[in-house]
């Protein structure tokens, strides 16, 4: 079932890999974005490596998990890796600690938590250069 699907998006190849420990948090991902994008959960970066050599992505979502395990300078790794892709990190909060570490590592931004199909295909959009972020005029900020 699409949901709310562009079909110029559906017919676009871009290719996410969702890399986060959590199997529940994979699917869900998985299910927000496979109608407009080739999207594939991996367990470990070992198997995105692995996939990475012949699929290669244009987008990593990478779980805070894994950055707490690994460090921040997994985003390193990942680059060197996957070369092609960006990172965008999973993370209970925006002003998580693990979040800040990793946007200052190289990550393209933070996805928090709750997970909604309206964020999550927005801020991918974003980066996958589908949609600008919307400006906000000075005058309205007084």
């Amino acid at each position: 079932m699409q949901i709310g699907v562009e079909t110029a998006r559906s017919v676009e190849n871009k290719r996410i890999f969702v890399v986060v420990d959590d199997e529940i948090v994979r699917a869900a991902l998985q299910f927000m974005l496979h109608d407009e994008n080739e999207t594939h959960e991996l367990a470990n970066l070992d198997q995105a490596y692995d996939k990475g050599r012949d699929w290669k992505p244009d987008l990593v979502l990478l779980g805070q998990d894994i950055v707490e395990q690994h460090g921040a300078d997994v985003l390193g790794d990942i680059k060197a890796k996957l070369p092609s892709a960006q990172v965008v990190l999973i993370a209970e909060s925006a002003d998580n600690p693990t979040a800040k570490a990793g946007l200052a590592a190289g990550a393209a931004g933070v996805i928090p938590k709750p997970l909604t199909i309206e964020g999550v295909r927005f801020k991918v959009d974003v980066v996958l250069g589908r949609r600008e972020l919307p400006m906000v005029p000075l005058d309205m900020l007084k």
